[in-house]
This record gives structure tokens, sequence and C-alpha cells, in this order.
């Protein structure tokens, strides 16, 4: 029986020639609103407000940059940001880990119907929930509050980091737990010493969309702070540089630019965790 010839290089590339055009079309298509934004950060106001647009500056300036960093509540706006964000993040990871463990080890009555519930919170949309949020923050007082905000986006985040570290823990084999409790640790020191660990990148993978998440939303921070314009986040604070007499797009470009630079920069240096992470948390436990 005769083992069938490797197909040519040249043939193997002409078919994937369609797969490869199709990739580049949608990294261009999904990059170009990213470029445009960073480029026109950068491009005097002149140049932004001209009939014939260019792809390139033909002039660069930072005066945008300046501008915006130097915007009233720059610096309290970001601090907000961040702490809302990390608030919410640690706290959706710390209750999410013991819930997913508790799913991917153990029996227990009602635990599909639990999971279930969980996906139903993670395809549900947020925004649906806005009045009712806002009808409960004024009725108990914690309208105008940082704590809100934290309590909101742990809620957002917390049915996604459950269900990624629910299937990456189920990947872990037991036996390695099991392993170590003969060896005389108990079940909650044998997660610690040798489950835990192994956890690295999905905790990383959660910890990032959720940072995503809590640091772009936008419309919880803008409808439930409402009179403590100093407890607003980043995203309302871009809204600032529009007024009555226009849009100031440069110094608008030049606030998303540095908005986003954290994500970036966070992706980027987690980039290899991440896909990891997310590849071991669609393991089925």
């Amino acid at each position: 029986m005769s083992t069938p010839r490797p197909r040519p290089p040249v043939r193997r590339a002409l078919r994937r020639l369609p797969l490869n055009a199709a990739a580049a079309l949608t990294v261009v298509v999904c990059l170009f609103p990213v470029y445009w934004m960073v480029t026109t950060a950068f491009k005097p106001s002149t140049d932004i407000q001209s009939y014939d647009p260019r792809l390139v500056p033909g002039a660069w300036t930072l005066e945008h940059f300046r501008k915006a960093v130097g915007a009233d509540g720059f610096a309290l706006f970001w601090r907000n940001s961040l702490l809302v964000t990390l608030s919410a993040v640690l706290l959706a990871l710390l209750v999410a880990l013991g819930a997913a463990y508790a799913v991917a080890r153990m029996r227990w009555r009602g635990r599909r119907q639990f999971m279930l519930a969980v996906f139903v919170a993670q395809m549900a949309p947020w925004e649906s929930l806005i009045i009712p949020i806002y009808i409960i923050s004024r009725d108990t007082g914690m309208l105008d509050r940082l704590p809100t905000l934290t309590l909101i986006y742990f809620m957002i985040t917390l049915p996604f980091t459950v269900v990624v570290l629910r299937g990456f823990i189920a990947g872990i084999p037991p036996e390695l737990e099991e392993a170590a409790q003969v060896d005389g640790c108990t079940r909650a020191g044998a997660f610690r010493r040798v489950a835990f660990p192994l956890l690295a990148p999905g905790l990383m993978a959660t910890s990032l969309f959720g940072f995503i998440t809590a640091w772009n939303e936008f419309t919880y921070a803008n409808f439930l702070i409402i009179k403590q314009q100093d407890n607003r986040t980043l995203p309302v604070w871009l809204s600032s540089f529009q007024s009555t007499f226009g849009t100031d797009w440069g110094a608008t470009m030049a606030a998303a630019t540095l908005f986003a630079l954290p994500a970036l920069v966070i992706f980027l240096a987690l980039q290899r965790h991440v896909t990891a992470g997310l590849a071991s948390g669609g393991v089925k436990g």
C-alpha cells in the first residue's frame, strides 16, 4: 500500500491564503479605530478639523496630552478608577475561588442548579438592572459612593470568574491534592500548597478580563454618581471634553489613549498566561 504524497508547500500556502487574508483584514478592521485614536491625539487641531484627513499626521504635537493631563480631576479620577477596579477584581477572585473549588471538587445537592444560575447571570444584560439598582442605592443611602460602584463591578465580574476558575480547577488532577492529604495536609492546606500555585494562569486570565470590564464601565458610574463629582471615574471624566460649544477631539483622543494604556500594558504582560488560562478554563469538570 503506497503512502500518500505530502502536499507541496506552495499548494498548502495557496490553500491557506484566503484564511490568512481574512485574518489580516479582521486585524486591520479591529485595529484601525485604535490607530486613528492614537494618531488623532498627536495631530494639531488644524489637521483634526481639516477636510482632507491623513492616515499619517503631517505634524506631531503633545499639546492635547498636556491639556488632558492638566484637566481638572485627572489624578483624582485616575485614583478612583484604580481603587474601584482593583477592589472589585480582588473581591471577585476571592469569592469565585471558593465557589469554583466547591463546584469542581465537591459533590453536593444543587451543584448543577448553582452553575446554571451562574451561567444565567453571566448572560443577563446588566444594563437592564440600572433602575432597580438605582432605587436600592437611593433607598439605602448608597448613591454617590465609590463602594457602590465596587459592589456593582464585583457582581458583574463574578459570574465570568466563577465559570473560568471552575473549569481550570477541574483540569488539575485531584490526585495531587489527595497525595498531599496522605502526607498530612488538610484539604485547605493541600489546595494552598498544591493546587493554588497551578491556578496562576487562570487567576491572571480572569483578573485581566475583570479589570478590563470594570475599568471601561461607564453607564453605572455616570448613573449612580450624580452629586459627588469627585467620586466619578475615568470613563465619565472623558465626557468632560464635550461642551455646548463642541467637542475638543484632540484632548478627547489623548485622554482616551491615556485611559487605554493600563489595560493594554497589563494585557501585553499577561498575554501568554491569559491564553493558557482560557484554554484550561474550557476543560469539562
